[in-house]
C-alpha cells in the first residue's frame, strides 16, 4: 500500500485497541525543498533549524497562555499517540505503523490497560469490595511528606506512559490526576457506587474531555473553528454531537491517528516552551529560575527520576488560580517558528538530533508530509506568505501562520487540522460523555459536587482542586 493511501484500519474486538497512524490529505504531493538534493537534506534542514528556529538572546514578549498548557498539551499528546518503533532517519509509511496508545481521549496514560492488565499501578493495600483494586499507587519525595509519581527501588515510575516522567511539570500534572482519581474513589465509595474504580474513572475521563474541549482548545484554536468542529445539535427533544470538519478528518471503521496531526500540527507546543521556570516559592524561592537543563548535578527540570522539592511545582504559579498574584502565573512562550535555546542543544543527543527544530523538520520531511501552502489551497484557505528562504514543511508554515496571527494561537490551517482530529477522537469514542451522555456537564456530576472550585469554571484548574493540591503552595491542602 502506498503511503499516499488513506488507511482504513479493521477494528479487532479488543478494547485496548492500538490502531494504525494515517493520512488526512492522502492525494497531495509531499513538500520536497527547492533545488535541494536528496543527499544534503539533512545539511538544508539544520540550517533551517540553526538560523531561523531558535530564539535570539533577549526574545521578545511571552503569550497569554498560562505556561501549565505547555505541559497539559504534552500530556495529552502521550494519551493519545505512542509510535516506539518508527525510525526517524528513513522515509516512513503510516501504514506500517502502529499507534500505541488509544486512539481517544480515556486517559490510558493514567490507567494503562487497567487494573487488571496493569495492577502495578494500583493501590494493593487500599482495595474494594470483593477485594478489587480501585486507587492508583502514589510514592513520596523523599523524607518530605510530599507527594510523588510512585517509584521503583531505581526510582523508575510506575506509570501508563513514561513519557509522562520526561520533565518534572508533566510529572507534576499526572500526578494531580492521579491524586484527583484517588479523591473520586472515595467521594464513590462515600455514595454507594457498585464499583468506585469504574465511577472514578469514568468522572475523571469525562471531566478531561471536557478541559481538552472546552478550557485547552479554546485557548489555542481559534473560536470560530472550534466551535464549527464538533457541535451540539438539536432535534425536537434529541441533542447529539456532529463533526462540522468531516470533510477534513474521516474514517471508515474507527479513527486512526493522522500524521498531518501527530508530526505536524501538534508539535506547535514545542515552540510554547521556555527555558526555565519559577518552580515555587518555599524550597526554590520567588525569582529563582530553574532550568529545563543544566550542566552536572546543578537542579533542573530533567525527568525519570524521583521528583525534589525545589522543582516541586506551585500551580499558581503555572496556572491562573484565585490565589496567582503578581508575575504569577508564568505565560508560555508564543506559538511562533522560534524554539527555546535549551531545546536546540538535548542533553544526551549526538549532533544533529540534539536540536528539536531539526528533528521535526527531519521527521515530516520522511513522512512526505504535504506543503503548509498545499495544504491551505486543499482547504480553500488564502496561503500566507512564506519570506525567502522559509520552509513550506508543514509544521514550519503552521507555527509561521500563528506568528502572523500574533503568536497567541494556532491560525486557521492549524486550528483546522488540531481541530479536525481531536473532536473526531471525542466523537469517534462510544464511552466518551459526547456520545454517552450529550448533556454531560461537571456541575452537575455527582462525584464532583463536593469540589472546592473557587476558579468558577472547569478547566484544568479544577483537576488541581479535585486532587486537592494546595495551589499556593507544595503539597496536599
Amino acid at each position: 500500500m502506498s503511503h499516499q493511501q488513506r488507511i482504513a484500519p479493521t477494528v479487532p474486538t479488543s478494547p485496548f485497541y492500538q490502531g494504525p497512524f494515517g493520512r488526512m490529505f492522502r492525494a497531495l504531493p509531499a513538500w520536497v525543498p527547492e533545488k535541494q538534493q536528496s543527499t544534503d537534506i539533512d545539511s538544508f534542514l539544520l540550517s533551517i533549524a540553526n538560523s531561523r528556529m531558535t530564539e535570539a538572546p533577549n526574545p521578545g514578549p511571552d503569550s497569554a497562555i498560562p505556561a501549565g498548557y505547555t505541559y497539559f498539551g504534552q500530556f495529552v499528546d502521550h494519551d493519545i499517540t505512542f509510535d516506539p518503533v518508527s525510525e526517524l532517519m528513513r522515509e516512513n509509511d503510516p501504514s506500517g505503523l502502529r499507534n500505541h496508545r488509544t486512539p481517544r481521549l480515556d486517559l490510558d496514560n493514567l490507567y494503562g490497560a487497567g487494573r487488571d492488565v496493569s495492577p502495578y499501578l494500583f493501590d494493593q493495600l487500599d482495595r474494594g469490595p470483593n477485594n478489587k483494586l480501585e486507587k492508583l499507587l502514589v510514592g513520596e519525595i523523599e523524607d518530605s511528606g510530599v507527594p510523588d509519581l510512585a517509584r521503583n527501588s531505581q526510582g523508575i515510575a510506575l506509570l501508563g506512559d513514561l513519557r509522562n516522567d520526561e520533565n518534572s511539570i508533566v510529572a507534576h500534572l499526572h500526578l494531580a490526576f492521579v491524586l484527583a482519581h484517588n479523591r473520586l474513589v472515595d467521594e464513590a465509595r462515600a455514595q454507594k457506587a457498585p464499583d468506585a474504580y469504574d465511577a472514578a474513572r469514568r468522572t475523571l475521563r469525562w471531566l478531561y474531555q471536557h478541559i481538552v474541549w472546552n478550557d485547552f482548545l479554546a485557548r489555542i484554536t481559534e473560536d470560530a473553528v472550534r466551535s464549527c468542529a464538533l457541535q451540539l445539535e438539536t432535534c425536537g427533544t434529541i441533542r447529539r454531537w456532529t463533526l462540522g470538519l468531516a470533510d477534513v478528518y474521516h474514517w471508515e471503521s474507527q479513527p486512526f491517528m493522522p500524521v498531518e496531526f501527530s508530526v505536524a500540527a501538534y508539535r506547535f507546543g514545542h515552540s510554547m516552551v521556555r527555558n526555565s521556570y519559577q518552580t515555587n516559592l518555599s524550597h526554590s524561592g520567588f525569582g529563582v529560575q530553574v532550568p529545563l537543563f543544566a550542566p552536572g548535578n546543578d537542579p533542573d527540570l530533567r525527568g525519570f527520576r524521583p521528583l525534589t522539592l525545589k522543582n516541586a511545582v506551585q500551580w499558581d504559579w503555572f496556572l491562573p488560580m484565585s490565589t496567582s498574584q503578581g508575575p504569577f502565573p508564568q505565560l508560555a512562550r508564543p506559538i511562533d517558528t522560534k524554539l527555546s535555546r535549551a531545546l536546540s542543544q538535548l542533553p544526551n543527543e549526538p549532533a544533529p538530533n540534539n536540536t528539536l527544530a531539526f528533528r521535526n523538520l527531519k521527521r515530516g520531511f520522511s513522512f512526505n508530509l504535504p506543503s503548509g501552502t498545499t495544504v491551505a489551497r486543499s482547504l480553500g484557505i488564502t496561503p500566507i506568505n512564506l519570506a525567502q528562504g522559509e520552509p513550506d514543511a508543514l509544521w514550519y508554515y503552521i507555527l509561521k501562520e500563528a506568528e502572523l496571527a500574533g503568536g497567541e494561537r494556532l491560525g486557521t490551517l492549524g486550528s483546522i487540522i488540531v481541530c479536525a482530529t481531536l473532536a473526531g477522537l471525542l466523537k469517534g469514542d462510544p464511552f466518551s460523555y459526547f456520545n454517552q451522555r450529550p448533556n454531560w456537564r461537571p456541575e452537575e456530576e455527582p462525584l464532583l459536587t463536593g469540589v472546592n472550585n473557587p476558579e468558577g469554571t472547569w478547566g484544568l484548574t479544577s483537576v488541581i482542586r479535585v486532587a486537592r493540591l494546595r495551589s499556593d503552595g507544595v503539597g496536599l491542602a
